[in-house]
C-alpha cells in the first residue's frame, strides 16, 4: 500500500522563505528512518505557485494560468511517499512526520491508487506496459 503524505503551503512557504535549520534537521532525520526501515518511496519540496501553473479545461479549450495561486491553506508545499503493508503502519509513520510548521501545523495523508484497484481494462495494460503505478 502506498501513501502519500501531503505537506500544506503556508504565507511564507508561498513567499519563498525557506525554513529553519532545525526543520531540515528533523525532516532528514525522518526520511532517514523511513529510508532504513526500507518504506521511503520518494520525497521533495515543492516551489511556491508564483513558479507554476495550471492548466484550465473548459470542454476541448486549454487555457495556461500562471500561478500564484490563492488559498495557501489549500495549496501543497511538498510530499513524502511511503509504501507500507498496512494502514495502521503509514498512520504510525504519519504521526513521526516532523511538524512542518514549527506551530500549528497540518498534514494531509492519502492513500494512492495501485492499478489493481481499476480492474482489468486494456489502458490500464498499457500503464502496465510502460511501468506506471508500480510498487517497487
Amino acid at each position: 500500500m502506498r501513501f502519500m503524505i501531503l505537506v500544506k503551503a503556508t504565507k511564507d512557504s508561498e513567499a519563498g522563505v525557506m525554513p529553519p535549520e532545525e526543520l531540515f534537521s528533523a525532516m532528514a532525520d525522518y526520511h532517514e528512518q523511513l529510508a532504513k526501515a526500507g518504506v521511503l518511496l520518494d520525497a521533495n519540496g515543492l516551489q511556491p505557485t508564483s513558479k507554476g501553473w495550471k492548466i484550465q479545461y473548459s470542454g476541448g479549450k486549454r487555457t495556461v494560468i500562471d500561478g500564484p495561486f490563492t488559498e495557501a491553506k489549500e495549496l501543497v508545499a511538498g510530499y513524502t511517499i511511503i509504501q507500507v503493508k498496512t494502514r495502521e503502519e503509514a498512520i504510525e509513520w504519519a504521526n513521526r512526520f516532523p511538524n512542518p510548521h514549527l506551530d500549528k501545523g497540518e498534514i494531509e495523508i492519502r492513500q494512492m491508487f495501485e492499478l489493481e484497484d481499476f480492474g482489468e481494462l486494456e489502458a490500464i495494460d498499457r500503464f502496465r506496459e510502460m511501468g506506471a503505478g508500480q510498487k517497487t
